[in-house]
């Protein structure tokens, strides 16, 4: 009888570390907060044994309780590395909707989280070569010629390759993105001055959109309608300092620009 107690105790605590890890791989790939919330719950109040759940989850941290016999459960996991992979989310928000409805065990659960956690990104070279063509195609949508697409591409290509270069110094997102935008910037016009572009306005606009905070935003603004003020307010920070790091590099350029001219 003991046995069996402590037993079913262990399977308990591999349920909540199942949950944890479930729920850390979702907010480190860039998922809202209240679907990280919505998984780890999902998980942990599938197995009847569990009593009581009660998750809260912050861009920087997950903290889980839940209730077992008299006895209360917690783990705390902080994150800090977060990157944009909305296929680990889908696949991780799959996963706890076959866990919960299947008799799936807890050990073959972590097996599958750690295959997915392992599953690597889209190569280098394809990010760059498909974000630069993203890039271009957004400088004709604001008015540029053929001539700015062609050089809105060809300057996101260096742009990409360095800031992607930095992040493996580890260096913070403001100083990647504003080197980002200086770099977008100086280019611009040096490819304006030899010929290879008419408007330097419109390549830029281009060349910096890879770097624009889209996903902080949106995720912002979904955690506040959800009631999640403390995330959507932290996000929404986020999405703030990336916008004035991008804008710091574009002035900064620009202004040394003109007053060259001049």
């Amino acid at each position: 009888m003991v046995y069996s107690l402590e037993n079913e105790k262990k399977e308990t605590k591999e349920l909540l570390a199942l949950a944890i890890l479930a729920g850390s791989i979702m907010l480190k790939n860039g998922a809202e907060t209240y679907r990280v919330e919505d998984t780890v719950n999902r998980i942990c109040k599938s197995r009847e044994k569990t009593k009581y759940v009660e998750s809260f989850v912050t861009p920087t941290g997950i903290f889980v309780s839940l209730e077992y016999g008299n006895e209360i459960m917690t783990c705390v996991q902080r994150i800090k590395a977060i990157k944009i992979d909305l296929n680990k989310i889908d696949m991780i928000n799959n996963f706890s909707r076959k866990f919960a409805e299947s008799d799936m065990s807890i050990k073959e659960g972590i097996n599958e989280l750690k295959k997915i956690n392992k599953i690597t990104e889209y190569e280098s070279t394809i990010k760059i070569l498909w974000g630069s063509l993203a890039a271009g195609f957004f400088s004709l949508l604001f008015g540029a010629s053929f001539l700015d697409f062609i050089a809105s591409f060809i300057v996101t290509i260096f742009v990409l390759i360095f800031t992607t270069k930095l992040c493996k110094f580890n260096i913070t997102f403001f100083i990647s993105n504003f080197c980002g935008a200086a770099i977008a910037s100086a280019l611009s016009i040096l490819f304006v001055k030899i010929g290879l572009g008419e408007n330097a306005d419109k390549i830029i606009i281009g060349a910096i959109m890879p770097l624009v905070p889209g996903v902080a935003i949106t995720n912002a603004i979904r955690d506040t309608i959800s009631g999640d003020f403390i995330s959507g307010l932290s996000r929404g920070m986020e999405a703030i300092v990336i916008a004035l790091s991008i804008a710091f590099g574009v002035g900064l350029v620009l202004k040394i620009y003109f007053k060259g001219v001049i």
